[in-house]
């Protein structure tokens, strides 16, 4: 469970100048910690805060480290706590849908950048999980009328992108030590 909420999250983005989205933001440090042994609080701001930005290292801040340590803990945890940050139901399902796009998208950026791995070292239910959230982050949506199958067909992509990264976290917990180490 999430100690912070998506607006909250978007407005600290917003105090902070970011020009990442809220959703694209936490897709970006889930797919980092999937990929990346050590990734830090530090390395995280470096890719969604820009450097002049206003309170990045204030109280202001203190939102998304919560964010952090929620995510951190429920992706190492056993209890398959984790959880996209997106927005509530209360949100158009157009614009969920639209930030589920875009947390997919900055999962596979995070995931790719973080700490490259090499193509023998994923397994192939990873490449399968991690080709499906291609395509959810290149999905869009134009409602009409929002009907009970539509609300029905997000949560289920919604609980798909849930559990497939918690599967990709724990399919490379030993390829993430693996590379721990053989660093220096």
């Amino acid at each position: 469970m999430l100690q912070v909420t998506f607006p909250e999250i978007a407005h600290v983005l917003g105090d902070m100048q970011s020009s990442v989205p809220a959703a694209e933001s936490h897709g970006c440090l889930c797919g980092a910690l999937c990929a990346a042994r050590d990734y830090s609080l530090e390395r995280w701001f470096e890719e969604i805060v820009p450097e002049e930005s206003p309170g990045a290292s204030s109280e202001d801040s203190t939102p998304l480290k919560l964010l952090f340590e929620d995510t951190v803990r429920a992706l190492r945890g056993d209890q398959m706590e984790f959880e996209p940050l997106l927005p509530d139901d209360d949100v158009a399902l157009q614009d969920r849908a639209h930030a589920l796009s875009l947390w997919c998208q900055g999962f596979l950026y995070g995931f790719g950048t973080a700490e490259p791995l090499q193509p023998e070292q994923i397994p192939s239910n990873v490449n399968e999980v991690l080709r499906d959230l291609t395509h959810i982050g290149r999905a869009t949506v134009e409602l009409t009328e929002v009907n009970e199958e539509e609300e029905q067909a997000y949560a289920e992509v919604i609980e798909y992108v849930r559990v497939g990264v918690q599967l990709i976290h724990d399919e490379l917990q030993s390829v993430r030590a693996v590379k721990g180490s053989d660093q220096p």
